[in-house]
């Protein structure tokens, strides 16, 4: 049985196979998704090794990163070797990760396509399973001013309060503004209620000389850019 046990083990592995001494030796580029995974979780369980299980989970999210992260500690717990503990490590990881993408994309700061806010929204968005209303608010040269997500609502939609999203334009100096908001479902198609709502924004924004340049609906994936398509 000890022998059966054992030879799961990464400590029976070649010491380059080995995902901690692998990313020592060769750096951190060198470790497959799996791998990188092995080394939070330190452990498999009885029949398989911590690598063997990392492949496991990632297979049951389509090797997807991004699926991965959306996974909640409860869901992880159901692979036979993955406690509460190693499936905090997981999900804080991927969290981290997610913060990241989106810091060096503010980086970036300034605004020239929709392209680049796309970049910017996405990490904070694209990956919810719930509607969250963004602003990004723009100086006159263009570069992000701020960013202030101003609803969160359920799966289908969102309240936005037109006053506060102008009322901190005035105060921060804003000259322009760029409205988000993500799409659990994947579709990139408006609503009737998002068409609407641009507009009103739109209007609003023109009796106080701050110019909407685009609202995106952004998904996992792509996004839809109102000023793209002629809807602004």
């Amino acid at each position: 049985m000890e022998e059966y046990k054992n030879s799961f083990s990464i400590k029976q592995w070649a010491e380059g196979d080995r995902p901690r001494e692998k990313l020592v030796l060769k750096g951190k580029t060198a470790l497959s998704d799996a791998e990188l995974i092995a080394i939070l979780i330190g452990s498999g369980n009885r029949g398989e090794s911590a690598v063997q299980l990392s492949k496991r989970i990632l297979q049951a999210s389509e090797n997807n990163l991004n699926q991965l992260g959306k996974a909640s500690v409860k869901q992880l717990m159901k692979f036979k070797g993955i406690g509460e503990a190693k499936a905090i490590s997981i999900v804080a990881a991927l969290e981290l990760g997610r913060r990241r993408r989106g810091e060096e994309a503010l980086q970036r700061k300034k605004v020239t396509s929709s392209d680049s806010v796309y970049e910017v929204m996405q990490p904070i968005i694209g990956d919810l399973d719930h509607e969250e209303f963004w602003i990004l608010y723009l100086n006159n040269s263009n570069k992000i001013l701020q960013k202030l997500q101003l609803s969160k609502g359920g799966i289908t939609g969102t309240i936005v309060d037109v006053r506060l999203a102008f009322k901190n334009a005035l105060e921060i100096g804003a000259t322009a503004v760029i409205l988000a908001h993500n799409h659990p479902s994947g579709t990139l198609q408006p609503s009737t209620a998002d068409k609407q709502l641009t507009q009103k924004l739109k209007i609003a924004g023109e009796s106080l000389d701050i110019k909407v340049l685009d609202h995106l609906i952004v998904t996992q994936k792509s996004y839809f850019s109102f000023a793209n398509e002629g809807l602004l």
